[in-house]
């Protein structure tokens, strides 16, 4: 077969990649003989076909996944026989590329741009067809017609599974000269303190997410702004992205590749478990994998860590996780590994698994960013309360509640989608407005109302200071509305109240307030038409679907063995009442809140609620006392007795009560009566309480667990009578962890993993330190971040964070200080 071939040229490739683009479109409406005609190619070539759906060959695929074919990682031998196959199929008539340098390829692990089929929206390949048309047209033949087009089709795909930075890079590949790839090589690039394109395009967006149309335009723009300068380095969208691949290859030589010791076990596994007949038990898989490879007892039995756990059985513990992620084997029934079609059919190796394990790195590192670690960050499912002006003196209240609406001014700045910051926003205004004002309460105001408001918001409508004249629940995200002459920033809503009621106090003066925080404030708000018997409305909570979260997940995010896992979450569910020990930076925080998600299968954060202890809390605080008020003063109930309140009503839900440095405060002093009603066997029973003519019982579906630092000498041990009631369990440092190491493949930083040894020393030392002890070792938060690892960064944690530990550990040692500063500054001169 005689092969088209093109001369060695680094922008050859383009004519290709923009007449097979051509050739694809025609089969939009014709995808079955696409699919027929891309598994002829395969087969010729030999190679295995990769669009099988739940053991079946695909019946469906967008033009996308048909150019990741070759443009992932696979040998250019394997890439030009694609190339092709295919492209003769099409009719493509330009010579195939024999180099690819500067050519965004995808990760072999997610090359289609959708989900399977039973994951996907029906329209999502057809959506996918859409937008690949449109940039076509767009790019050829640009207009506002065509523009408006692809804008409407790229937004709606954006948020389809499957897809981010990839789109991008799609654009790249079907037009070269028109659509900017922002692949992960690329951001960095552009990124670059040195680069010409660094200022403007951060004007633009920060490059932390998939941008919008409108944005994404807006960043071609600047780049072509640049290349038209004469003493740009780059007039074209390829030397942009072949210079940005030179940059990444001459400082990252060698590909990253995993050396974890557990993906030897990801191929024995599934062998294992296809020799069992496909469904064992975990002990049974370990028993067969002995049997296979005739692993001596040494090899079984070898420990590690303070708690003595089998490295043997962790190792398979942690290959099966990413197993799990990846596909090959359902986990759905507790204690019994199963494998999928996935399993029993996909080959396995240790490079394949090394794949999936920094696939599943990236995924999880993704998580943890997105992850609202701190109790005090406000969950996205949270039902939210505002108190809102509509209009100056409330001008607009009366034709807001006739069309349903909310509404806010700043209409020159049109749609607020379209501003990626709140800095952003300020700079507008100024233009806008003038340079004389820093817009910073407005910029505030707009932000929330077009990304912070949500469906199921309460927004209370204020007139003046003193009067409050509405109270209505969201229906509707932002939109912009170019209809109306003014107030064209506006969410739906149905307004529940109409009339005239006394506002507590005095109100806020800005147009919109978060109030959500204030709970006694919003209490009152509440009472105010609960009490009011013109409105006669049962109002029931909109409800919420939170995100899944399962046993899988807490490993994945905990660095913890499954073993230890099961034996926590036990210790919870039998004991009701747990503290989780441990030295400072282990995370017990972190795993307190995960603990709860886990056992109940989601993130519903309506059902955790996490307080702190100090010196000055008292029963009053936490259970009911009396607080100074207006009239003199009032009986209110404190956070426990609510929470308790709350899950009684709602006894077939597990609740968690989280109690940060549980051993700061006076417990007995705390507790008081209820120091009794917590005990598991007296869950239920009633008592009276000090303040009030009330018989109180703590429930049964609630759970307590307790943080205790172990290093803080100030405090005093836990009552005798309170610790019989409890379960205690001890977080380790995880530098040994397979999770944790996974942190550190993923900085590939000689000096982070030398500082890393060297505290591992340094919690040897103190655990052998006769005045300190292995309670007052150095977790392993320390050294985890979502930011770069660099020097900077290290010589912080160093500096300002482990050194002044050190300093309150040995105040009378100045000798140990001196060695340890020497050690741990000196894993960075290495």
């Amino acid at each position: 077969m005689k092969t088209n071939i093109q001369t060695k040229n680094s922008f050859n490739w383009t004519h290709f990649y923009m007449e097979f683009a051509n050739r694809l479109l025609l089969y939009k409406d014709n995808r079955p003989g696409l699919l027929e005609l891309i598994k002829k190619v395969f087969d010729d070539l030999e190679i295995r076909y990769p669009f099988i759906d739940n053991g079946n060959p695909m019946d469906d695929i967008c033009p996308f996944t048909v150019f990741g074919c070759f443009n992932k990682g696979i040998s250019n031998e394997n890439r030009m026989g694609l190339m092709d196959g295919i492209g003769r199929e099409l009719g493509v008539k330009a010579p195939i590329p024999t180099e690819f340098d500067g050519i965004p390829v995808l990760n072999n692990m997610k090359a289609w741009f959708f989900g399977y089929k039973a994951d996907r929206q029906p329209d999502d390949i057809s959506n996918l067809w859409d937008v690949f048309e449109a940039a076509i047209i767009f790019a050829d033949k640009s207009s506002e017609v065509s523009k408006a087009v692809f804008i409407t089709c790229y937004d709606k795909v954006r948020k389809q599974q499957g897809i981010k930075w990839n789109l991008t890079m799609a654009l790249y590949w079907i037009r070269p000269f028109f659509y900017l790839n922002l692949d992960e090589r690329n951001r960095s690039y552009l990124a670059e303190a040195d680069s010409p394109y660094m200022a403007n395009i951060t004007k633009v967006s920060n490059l932390k997410q998939l941008p919008s149309a409108k944005t994404y335009l807006e960043l071609i723009a600047v780049c072509k702004d640049i290349f038209q300068k004469n003493d740009s380095p780059h007039h074209s969208f390829p030397e942009l992205s072949h210079a940005a691949w030179l940059t990444s290859t001459s400082t990252n030589q060698n590909k990253k590749r995993s050396t974890a010791s557990f993906l030897k076990w990801f191929a024995p596994i599934i062998n294992a478990l296809k020799t069992i007949g496909g469904t064992a038990t975990p002990e049974q898989v370990r028993s067969q994998i002995i049997d296979d490879l005739s692993l001596s007892d040494e090899i079984v039995n070898e420990t590690r860590g303070k708690t003595s756990t089998k490295k043997f059985d962790n190792e398979i513990a942690f290959a099966r996780n990413y197993l799990t992620y990846e596909g090959y084997i359902d986990k759905s029934v507790r204690g019994v590994w199963k494998l999928t079609n996935k399993g029993f059919t996909d080959p396995m190796n240790e490079e394949i698994a090394g794949e999936i394990f920094l696939k599943w790195v990236d995924i999880l590192k993704e998580r943890r960013e997105n992850s609202n670690s701190s109790p005090d960050v406000q969950d996205k499912n949270e039902k939210r309360y505002w108190i809102y002006a509509p209009g100056n003196n409330s001008s607009k209240w009366d034709e807001f509640y006739s069309q349903k609406i909310m509404g806010i001014g700043w209409d020159e700045m049109g749609d607020l989608n379209q501003y990626p910051t709140k800095d952003a926003m300020k700079t507008k205004m100024k233009e806008l407005y003038g340079e004389d004002y820093s817009y910073k309460n407005s910029a505030h105001a707009t932000w929330q109302f077009a990304h912070e408001i949500k469906p199921g918001d309460v927004v209370y409508v204020k007139k003046g200071l003193y009067k409050i004249i509405g109270r209505g629940i969201v229906e509707s995200d932002y939109y912009y509305d170019t209809n109306r002459d003014e107030f064209k920033h506006l969410h739906n809503i149905n307004w529940t109240h109409n009339g005239e009621w006394e506002h507590p106090g005095q109100a806020v003066l800005k147009v919109l307030t978060d109030i959500s925080p204030y709970t006694d404030y919003v209490q009152k708000l509440e009472n105010a038409f609960v009490n009011d018997d013109t409105v006669d409305i049962i109002e029931e909570e909109k409800e919420v679907v939170y995100e899944p979260y399962t046993e899988d997940d807490f490993l994945s995010e905990v660095f913890m063995s499954e073993e230890s896992y099961n034996t926590l979450a036990n210790l919870l569910k039998a004991k009701k009442n747990l503290i989780l020990q441990g030295a400072p930076g282990v995370g017990k925080t972190f795993v307190a809140k995960r603990l709860a998600y886990s056992i109940m299968g989601v993130k519903d954060t309506s059902r955790v609620m996490i307080i702190q202890f100090h010196q000055s809390y008292s029963y009053e605080d936490f259970i009911m006392g009396f607080r100074p008020s207006k009239d003199g003063f009032e009986l209110k109930a404190g956070p426990f007795y609510q929470f308790c309140k709350t899950a009684q009503d709602d006894n077939e839900q597990d609740y968690f009560f989280i109690i940060d440095e549980i051993n700061r405060g006076n417990l007995s002093k705390i507790f008081g009566e209820l120091l009794m009603l917590i005990e598991n066997e007296k869950r239920g029973e009633k008592l009276r309480l000090l303040y009030s003519n009330e018989l109180f019982s703590v429930p049964k579906n609630v759970h307590i667990i307790g943080m205790m630092n172990t290093a803080d000498r100030s405090l005093a041990m836990i009552d005798y009578a309170l610790r019989r009631r409890f379960a205690f369990f001890e977080i380790e440092p995880a530098f040994n962890s397979d999770g944790f190491k996974a942190i550190m493949l993923e900085a590939n930083n000689q000096k982070y993993n030398a500082l890393i040894e060297q505290i591992q020393a340094l919690n040897e030392y103190i655990s052998k330190d006769e005045a300190l002890g292995h309670g007052f070792r150095i977790g392993h938060s320390y050294l985890c971040t979502n930011k770069e690892i660099n020097d900077g960064w290290l010589n912080s944690v160093i500096h300002y964070e482990i050194l002044p530990l050190l300093n309150e550990y040995w105040f009378d040692e100045k000798s140990k200080i001196e060695q340890w500063t020497i050690r741990l500054c000196g894993a960075l001169n290495d």
